[in-house]
C-alpha cells in the first residue's frame, strides 16, 4: 500500500514504506512512556568483559565498539563467550539500584553490534544459554524491575556483526539472497523477543546506517509492522525506520518513523519540539559499554538532574546510561551517582513525573514544568540568583496565589512588581543546591502547554 499523506503546500512523494501513522499517540500506553520521563539505558555484553582493552592495548572510542576498532577476528571474539560467568550479576540488585534513582523505565542491551544474545534464542547458537552463566539473563532481568515497578524496554541490534548473512552492502546475487534470510532471522528474533518476554513495553533499534539498509525500506517498515500486529500498544522509536528513498528517522515526506525521536544522543534540543522525543544521556563523554579507564568529562549529579528537569521542561523523556562490568557488578562511581540523584528525586521527583512544558516564559534561574492534570506548576531552579530573588513572568491576566518549596510548611514571600511578573524571595538554605518550588496559580487560571511550532 502506497501511504500518500497531503502536506500543505507541497506535493508528497508517493511511500510504500513511510510513517505508518502521522500525529502524536494519544493513548494510555504512550501516555505512560511520557509520564515517566526519567529512565535507565544498560549497555552489557561481551564487549564488557574487555573493558575497552586487548591484547594491552586500551582503545578510547565507546567500548561496545571494540571488536570493531581492534579489528578483533570473529573467532577470536567468540572465545569471551567462556569468560561470562557473571560472578557479581544480581538482577535484583541492578533493579534496587535503579528503582532508588527514580527511573521509571529502563532500556536494556539485548543484542548489540557483536551479535551476542543477552536470552536463550532458539535461532543461534550465539547465546547467553552457551557461558558458563548458563541461565536466562534476560529472563531474571525482567522480573526484577518489573517487581521494582519499572517498565522495561529492549535494545536491539539490526547490525549482526557476527551473523554469516548480514551484509553492510549488498554488492550481488549472492549477497542479496543471504540478506534475505538475515532479514527472516531478525524479524523472527524481534517475534521471539515479543512472545517470550511479553512484560517489555517497547523496542530502542541500533544499527539501520549501512548502505544495505538504506536501500532496504521494507525491511524496517515490517519489522514495525510485526510489532504491532503482535501488540498495538508496543512503543518504538524512530531510530528503527527506514524509507524507501534511504530517510531515516523521518520519511522523505519530512513525517517522523515510529512513536518518538530518537534523534538526542548525548544532546538536548534547544527548544520545544513537534514530536515526542527521548535524549540519551552518558555519564562520561561517550562510553556506553563498560570502559576501564573514563577519560574526559564526568558529568556529575547536578548536571544530570538539570538535564532531567530541562528535557521535562521541554515535554521530552531522558535516560541515563550504566555500562556494568563483565563480572556483572555496577561500578562504584554509577552507583554513587545514582544515589546523589535518587535523594534528589525522592523529594522532588513530583516536578518531573507526570509533567511537560509549561505555558510560562523560561527563565535565567532555571525551568518550569508543569502537570497538566492537576493544573500545578513547578519552579526548578538550577542556579540560583545572587540577589536572592527569583523573577517570574506570567502570562497575562495569571495570578499566583502561592508559592511553597516543596517539603516546607510556610509559603515564600511574593510580590507583584509589575502587571506580569513576580518575586519570589528564594529560599537561602537552599543555595548551593537544585531546589524545586511549586506554584498555586489563581483558581481558573491553568499552567497550560506551550504549543510547539510547526515542523
Amino acid at each position: 500500500m502506497v501511504i500518500n499523506l497531503k502536506v500543505w503546500g507541497q506535493e508528497d512523494i508517493p511511500l510504500k514504506y513511510g510513517a505508518q501513522r502521522v500525529g502524536k499517540r494519544t493513548d494510555p500506553a504512550m501516555q505512560q512512556w511520557r509520564d515517566n520521563r526519567f529512565g535507565q539505558f544498560i549497555h552489557f555484553g561481551l564487549y564488557s568483559i574487555l573493558g575497552g582493552y586487548y591484547n594491552g592495548k586500551c582503545y578510547d572510542g565507546a567500548a561496545e565498539w571494540i571488536q570493531s576498532f581492534a579489528r578483533i577476528p570473529g573467532s577470536e571474539y567468540e572465545k569471551l563467550a567462556q569468560q561470562m560467568a557473571l560472578p557479581e550479576y544480581d538482577a535484583r540488585e541492578w533493579a534496587r539500584i535503579a528503582k532508588n534513582m527514580g527511573v521509571k523505565y529502563a532500556v536494556i542491551t539485548t543484542k548489540h553490534h557483536e551479535g551476542f544474545c543477552l536470552w536463550p534464542s532458539k535461532y543461534t547458537d550465539y547465546t547467553i544459554a552457551n557461558t558458563p552463566y548458563g541461565r536466562d539473563f534476560l529472563k531474571e532481568y525482567v522480573e526484577a524491575y518489573q517487581a521494582e515497578g519499572i517498565d522495561v524496554y529492549f535494545y536491539f541490534s539490526i547490525i549482526d556483526w557476527h551473523h554469516k548473512d548480514w551484509r553492510s552492502t549488498v554488492k550481488n546475487e549472492s549477497d542479496s539472497l543471504a540478506f534475505e534470510r538475515f532479514k527472516e532471522f531478525t524479524l523472527a528474533q524481534v517475534e521471539e523477543l515479543m512472545t517470550d518476554y511479553p512484560a517489555v513495553k517497547g523496542f530502542w533499534y541500533d544499527g539501520t546506517w549501512d548502505p544495505s539498509m538504506v536501500k532496504s525500506g521494507s525491511f524496517t517498515y515490517d519489522i514495525e509492522k510485526k510489532m504491532r500486529e503482535l501488540n498495538p500498544d508496543i512503543i518504538c522509536g524512530s531510530r528503527l525506520r527506514v524509507d524507501e528513498r534511504g530517510a531515516r528517522h523521518f520519511d522523505s515526506n519530512k513525517r517522523l518513523m515510529g512513536d518518538y525521536e530518537q534523534g538526542w544522543e548525548r544532546s538536548l534540543p534547544e527548544k520545544p519540539l513537534a514530536n515526542d522525543w527521548e535524549a540519551v544521556m552518558t555519564i562520561p563523554e561517550n562510553q556506553w559499554g563498560y570502559h576501564a579507564d573514563w577519560k574526559g568529562h564526568v558529568k556529575n549529579a547536578d548536571e544530570i538532574i538539570e538535564m532531567i528537569a530541562r528535557a521535562t521542561s521541554l515535554d521530552g523523556n531522558f535516560v541515563l546510561n550504566f555500562g556494568p562490568k563483565g563480572d556483572g557488578s555496577i561500578r562504584k562511581e554509577e552507583q554513587k551517582l545514582a544515589e546523589e540523584i535518587g535523594k534528589w528525586m525522592k523529594v522532588n521527583g513530583e516536578a518531573i513525573y507526570g509533567c511537560g512544558m509549561a505555558s510560562f516564559k523560561e527563565q535565567k534561574w532555571g525551568y518550569f514544568t508543569a502537570n497538566k492534570k492537576e493544573n500545578t506548576l513547578y519552579m526548578i531552579v538550577t542556579h540560583h540568583p545572587a540577589s536572592g530573588l527569583l523573577k517570574v513572568n506570567v502570562p497575562q491576566g495569571t495570578v499566583i496565589d502561592r508559592c511553597m518549596p516543596l517539603n516546607a510548611t510556610r509559603p515564600l514571600k511574593l510580590q507583584k512588581s509589575t502587571k506580569n511578573e513576580y518575586v519570589i524571595e528564594a529560599p537561602r538554605i537552599e543555595k548551593d543546591g537544585i531546589y524545586v518550588l511549586k506554584l498555586t496559580l489563581k483558581k481558573g487560571d491553568s499552567v497550560g502547554n506551550y504549543v510547539a511550532p510547526k515542523m
